[in-house]
């Protein structure tokens, strides 16, 4: 599975954990687009590359971590074929995978501890579309 990672400036220091969380497991390629530092950055820049290569068929899933994930999670959502979920618990995550298909997980890097972000991240890149009832809803968004 292809993976592509961005966050802004207030969720760098969790997507640096993320990807080399990520980059110690089979099976994954992952792509880090920035940014790298904690200086003040625009998130639509980094959500919309995201959503856009997400959109594309690029990769498979895509990360994004602002401070809260709400701007991350409003620009990725323009995207035709981009359904981003901002998840602040397993249960979120799982479900956004389950009933709505998700393909860009967005967390807030000021608003999770990194324990549970790793778990998320599992959570969301190994649970599989429900499909059933829920096809016809994901297929209504578009």
């Amino acid at each position: 599975m292809n993976i592509l990672l961005g966050s802004d400036h207030g969720g760098v220091d969790l997507k640096r954990i993320c990807k080399g969380h990520l980059e110690g497991l089979p099976d994954y390629v992952v792509e880090d687009i920035g940014v790298f530092s904690e200086d003040s950055t625009d998130y639509p820049v980094v959500a919309h590359r995201v959503a856009q290569a997400v959109a594309d068929g690029e990769f498979d899933r895509g990360i994004l971590i602002c401070g809260t994930g709400l701007g991350m999670s409003i620009v990725a959502n323009r995207y035709k074929g981009v359904r981003a979920a901002l998840c602040h618990n397993l249960y979120t995550a799982r479900m956004s995978r389950l009933h709505n298909d998700a393909n860009i997980l967005v967390m807030g890097g000021r608003v999770i501890g990194v324990g549970l972000a790793l778990e998320m991240v599992d959570l969301f890149l190994t649970t599989s579309f429900e499909g059933g009832r829920h096809q016809r809803r994901v297929g209504q968004i578009d």
